[in-house]
């Protein structure tokens, strides 16, 4: 998980000692996850085979580590986001399950899952049997995940979250984690253009701008461990609602 984007970079080298705590925590929290994940897709069985997909992929090329490319920059650039931005951990499918049933998607639902990843969550709204549209702004991730993901029903498309055409989304998943809050405010322009009574699911910290109603706050397990995720519901657009820093 990255920190803010906000915040100073720099930090005290850790003594080898930790790094190994940190690393064997790392692949025990991982393997708790993809057995869990595994524990949920079997009584899917049309999803496993692209889940499976999407793990040897990410075994070939890491998720967690996006390429200092012209492209990449260009990308950040046209964006206003920093690369810190692209440095978070993934949601997976165990979790994602969870959290949208408690934010009541059903198979009549759309979820849009802004800065995807790799897809992964997007597979636990097909689970439900909802529409899932996912956009991510690295071509990268969409050109390795998008086949698998489209096996399974779900569409990866490649572009910027805060442009992202919300009309038809009965729910929307952002990972608020390492976003700055320049990007936050774009973000919530942008929710704003969705239908009144749509679910917003943020990561880390709640949407802090007026007409946002939390209906209910979780802690639920990530790639980086434990985190709080709270579930909202979009204003009506034709309120009077003041512009303030998400």
């Amino acid at each position: 998980m990255a920190e803010d984007a906000s915040t100073p970079t720099t930090s005290p080298r850790l003594s080898f000692p930790r790094l190994l705590l940190v690393r064997l925590w790392s692949l025990w929290l991982d393997a708790v996850n993809r057995a869990a994940d595994l524990a949920v897709l079997v009584w899917r069985p049309r999803l496993l085979g692209p889940a499976l997909s999407l793990w040897l992929r990410e075994l070939l090329v890491s998720p967690y580590r996006p390429r200092r490319s012209f492209e990449v920059v260009r990308l950040l650039q046209s964006s206003g986001q920093g690369f810190d931005e692209l440095m978070y951990g993934e949601t997976p499918v165990h979790t994602a399950l969870s959290l949208f049933q408690r934010a009541g998607l059903t198979a009549h639902g759309h979820l849009v899952d802004l800065g995807a990843g790799r897809g992964r969550a997007l597979l636990a709204a097909r689970w439900l049997g909802a529409r899932a549209t996912g956009i991510e702004l690295l071509e990268e991730h969409v050109t390795l995940a998008s086949g698998p993901l489209s096996r399974a029903g779900a569409v990866l498309r490649q572009g910027d979250a805060a442009l992202a055409d919300l009309g038809e989304a009965t729910h929307v998943l952002v990972n608020w984690t390492a976003l700055s809050p320049q990007t936050r405010t774009r973000l919530v322009a942008r929710l704003r253009t969705c239908r009144p009574g749509t679910r917003v699911l943020t990561m880390t910290r709640p949407i802090e701008a007026p007409g946002f109603t939390v209906r209910s706050r979780h802690r639920a397990l990530f790639t980086w461990g434990l985190e709080p995720v709270w579930i909202h519901e979009v204003p009506d657009s034709t309120a009077q609602v003041p512009t303030s820093t998400a």
